[in-house]
C-alpha cells in the first residue's frame, strides 16, 4: 500500500488510487478529487499547483519590480522639475547680466563720446590732466591688488 500525508498524518486507506466505487483505477477521473497529477495539477492536499506558485511568484517579483520603477520615475521627475527651475533661474540672471553689460557699454560710449568732445575743445593742458587722471588709478588698481594678495 502506498501511505499519503493528510492533515492529521500518514494515512493508509486505498482512495488515492480509488474513485470511490470500489474500482482501483489509477487514471480514472470519475468524482475523484486526487487524481493523477498529471491529470489534474492542483493538489487540494497542497494547496495551489507548482505553475499557480510560479506564476504568484513571478507576479510579485514584476509587481516588486514595477515599484522599484515607479520610484525611480518618480525620482527622475523632481530632477526634472528641478533641473527646469534652475535653468529658469539661470536664464534670467542671464538676462539680467546682459541688460547690465548693455547698460555698462552705453555708459562707457557716452562716456568716451564726452571725453572725445572734451579733447577737441581744451587742447593740450586737458589731456595732461586725463593721462595724469589714468596713471593715478593703474596704480591706484595695482596698490589693491598687491594689497590683497
Amino acid at each position: 500500500m502506498h501511505q499519503r500525508r493528510t492533515a492529521g498524518g500518514y494515512s493508509n486507506n486505498n482512495n488515492y488510487y480509488s474513485n470511490g466505487n470500489g474500482n482501483n483505477s489509477h487514471f480514472n477521473n470519475n468524482g475523484n478529487n486526487n487524481m493523477n497529477r498529471r491529470n489534474n495539477p492542483y493538489d487540494p492536499e497542497r494547496g495551489l499547483s507548482a505553475s499557480d506558485m510560479n506564476a504568484n511568484i513571478m507576479e510579485q517579483q514584476n509587481n516588486d519590480r514595477i515599484d522599484q520603477l515607479s520610484d525611480q520615475v518618480a525620482l527622475l521627475k523632481g530632477l526634472t522639475i528641478d533641473i527646469g527651475n534652475e535653468v529658469r533661474e539661470q536664464n534670467s540672471l542671464l538676462d539680467q547680466m546682459g541688460d547690465g553689460f548693455a547698460s555698462t557699454g552705453d555708459l562707457l560710449a557716452g562716456s568716451l563720446k564726452k571725453i572725445g568732445t572734451m579733447l577737441q575743445s581744451g587742447g593740450a593742458k586737458h589731456m595732461l590732466y586725463m593721462v595724469g587722471f589714468i596713471v593715478a588709478v593703474f596704480v591706484l588698481l595695482y596698490m589693491l591688488m598687491k594689497i590683497g594678495k
